[in-house]
């Protein structure tokens, strides 16, 4: 006998005290009902239901079992619950991004998951929220800035996403040199020090000591570049804009460094990370 449906019927009847509406509300007709009531009495050995004229009443046994019942039904249900959220956990791939990857790159991982037969969602966060959301369980895994401080999480190769700076419209940038007199848009160093630092050394290297203007995303350097005093860095190729144009300086030393992170090696580990490898001009 099935315990849990049958204490349905139970639960059922004594709310409604009526075996017709009882029937109704769990869309059955009223025989079946009545027999699998009759089950559970003889199953349990106790007369739960008394039937009158006016309807359906309790026993003393039916009343003092039925708060359990009730809580037997509530407590299936959250196991069922909870049971659905580790299943969902274990098909969906929670995936965070650092705002600098371009979109290309978001959408050929989530894509490259999802064509794998599993679902992935992404959330975007500063690489030292990203490491935070991983170590607490948040997400599955994260594609963050290289250099960053990701212990005690397990981490892939390093992958080089080509960069190029922008700068205002109208201003000759053929050289380092004519970036002085211009601030930094980029990433607030609290969102990654160890990347912000390498990315003002590797500048002071080329004989310019910028002063930096915290700028989140592309769209913050953007803004900052098209003032006309500041200048800045992507990693998407096909981001144009007004009073912004692209100036080929240095080599690799700037371009935008990632590495996938995580707490436990997600299935579909060595898939992300060849997404995040796939050279966006090549496939365009």
């Amino acid at each position: 006998m099935d315990l849990l449906r049958h204490l349905r019927f139970f639960v059922a009847v004594a709310e409604e005290a009526h075996f017709r509406h009882a029937a109704d509300r769990l869309g059955m007709t009223q025989p079946p009902l009545s027999q699998g009531i009759r089950r559970l009495e003889d199953k349990l050995g106790v007369t739960l239901l008394t039937r009158t004229a006016r309807g359906v009443g309790l026993t003393s046994a039916g009343a003092d079992l039925l708060p359990r019942a009730t809580a037997l039904l509530a407590d299936a249900a959250r196991f069922t619950e909870d049971a659905q959220r580790h299943r969902d956990a274990h098909t969906e791939l929670r995936i965070g991004f650092l705002p600098q990857l371009p979109a290309w790159h978001v959408a050929a991982v989530v894509d490259a998951v999802r064509r794998a037969g599993a679902r992935a969602s992404a959330t975007v966060l500063s690489t030292v929220e990203l490491v935070a959301a991983v170590v607490a369980g948040q997400l599955d895994c994260a594609v963050v800035h290289h250099p960053a401080l990701v212990h005690p999480l397990e981490c892939g190769a390093v992958v080089k996403v080509p960069a190029e700076f922008l700068v205002p419209a109208g201003r000759t940038v053929q050289r380092f040199a004519h970036l002085r007199g211009l601030t930094l848009a980029a990433a607030p160093r609290s969102h990654n020090t160890a990347a912000c630092d390498l990315l003002v050394d590797s500048l002071r290297a080329k004989g310019i000591d910028p002063v930096l203007v915290p700028a989140p995303t592309d769209r913050d350097v953007v803004a900052a570049v098209a003032t006309g005093g500041a200048f800045g860095l992507t990693a998407d190729p096909g981001l144009r804009a007004p009073g912004v144009a692209r100036a080929a300086l240095g080599g690799d030393e700037f371009h935008l460094r990632v590495r996938l992170v995580w707490r436990t090696e997600p299935e579909s580990r060595r898939l992300v990370e060849g997404a995040l490898a796939e050279d966006h001009h090549a496939v365009r």
